[in-house]
């Protein structure tokens, strides 16, 4: 199961500057990762603040 974004988010990055894919990017709201290139590896869950990332 790949890790969603939820609308927790603060679009602060610090996701983004720690996935090891480079695979989050920021979206219109808040940041979005691209689930069909995430391998599940929990480092922008751990690297977030609010806690706004889980697996689906």
């Amino acid at each position: 199961m790949a890790y969603f974004i939820n609308d927790d988010c603060i679009s602060c990055g610090s996701c983004a500057s720690v996935c090891p894919l480079g695979i989050i990017e920021a979206g219109d709201s808040k940041y979005v990762i691209d689930a069909e290139q995430c391998v599940e590896c929990g480092t922008c869950a751990d690297a977030c603040p609010m806690g706004a990332i889980s697996q689906q």
